[in-house]
């Protein structure tokens, strides 16, 4: 018995009086747009470089020999110094602020959502301005039992109920005063933050955590905010970077020994302002890059077993801000 292969499939002949099909030329489509854009962008660039290598507004020279004199490093130390100490503080007010929000206990969270409300709602200028002038409502700032100037004389007793007291201009000095306002404003910003990760973690883990006996505490701190922090941290990081420029607005506290105020100073006292301006942005150029350089490492870590989030960070791990 023979088996006969099929034979092989045959293109069909063309019919009577039509010639055979010929190859498709593909024809790649052509962008001038694209190419119109980019050689106007070029030729703005080249414009801009121009500028800044024949302008003699700039004074490079004068700005170089001034930028990295003393007081500006110590500026450069107490600018990195503020924006530490804010975002720490910042981020764990953040957190008990959202923990706040999350309550079921109405006072709580009412008191929360006002202090977001406020401090969301306020420029940060406005508020370094108005903590640098809070000596004007107290002399003194003291610690002790509340109205204690009433319910002391009501019960026959002398003297009064503080424990500690400081005069409000000594506590509330520039540097103080500026680091209260970033700090306050930026734990706002952070529990809004921080309550949005929380509230994308599954409630299923926290259901059966606590069916396994565990606290609410314990189930934040062991379950929770881990899991959260994929969705905290990337957003964190530009809030640093954020800080880190705002803390220029502390000049107008005044906080002397601040970046900002010391090349202000440097650019009036030499009738050289404006080099003095291009230096500033340079430093914050530099110190910004450094951070995010650290912001991607950092959002890289995080984003291990996520693949979608990762590839974000891998694509375009910036400074972007609100």
């Amino acid at each position: 018995m023979t088996v006969s292969a099929d034979p092989p499939d045959q293109p069909a002949p063309p019919a009577p009086g039509r010639s055979p099909a010929e190859p498709i030329k593909a024809v790649p489509v052509r962008h001038p747009g694209r190419w119109v854009a980019a050689v106007v962008i070029l030729v703005l660039a080249a414009m801009f470089v121009h500028m800044l290598l024949t302008n003699e507004a700039f004074q490079w020279e004068f700005m170089f020999a001034n930028m990295f004199l003393p007081p500006v490093l110590i500026g450069v130390r107490t600018t990195l110094l503020l924006a530490v100490l804010a975002m720490v503080i910042g981020v764990l007010l953040g957190v008990v602020i959202a923990v706040m929000r999350l309550s079921s206990n109405p006072i709580l969270a009412g008191i929360a959502w006002l202090y977001t409300w406020f401090f969301r709602a306020t420029p940060r200028l406005v508020l370094a301005v108005l903590f640098g002038n809070l000596g004007i409502l107290y002399q003194t700032i003291e610690i002790g039992l509340p109205f204690d100037n009433y319910w002391m004389p009501w019960l026959g007793l002398e003297g009064d109920a503080r424990i500690f007291s400081v005069d409000a201009n000594t506590f509330l000095s520039g540097f103080m005063a500026g680091l209260l306002a970033l700090a306050l404003s930026e734990a706002a910003y952070m529990a809004e933050i921080v309550r949005a990760g929380l509230q994308s973690v599954d409630r299923g883990q926290t259901e059966a955590a606590q069916a396994l006996g565990m606290s609410r505490g314990k189930v934040l701190w062991r379950i929770t905010l881990p899991q959260a922090l994929r969705v905290i941290v990337p957003p964190t990081g530009n809030e640093t970077v954020a800080m880190l420029k705002d803390t220029a607005l502390v000049a107008y506290v005044p906080v002397t020994t601040e970046l900002f105020f010391q090349l202000s100073a440097i650019g009036s006292r030499t009738f050289q302002l404006f080099p003095m301006l291009v230096a500033a942005c340079l430093w914050y150029l530099a110190i910004t890059s450094l951070f995010m350089i650290g912001q991607y490492f950092l959002e890289r870590r995080f984003t291990k077993g996520d693949p979608r989030a990762r590839a974000r960070v891998l694509g375009g791990a910036g400074g972007g801000t609100r």
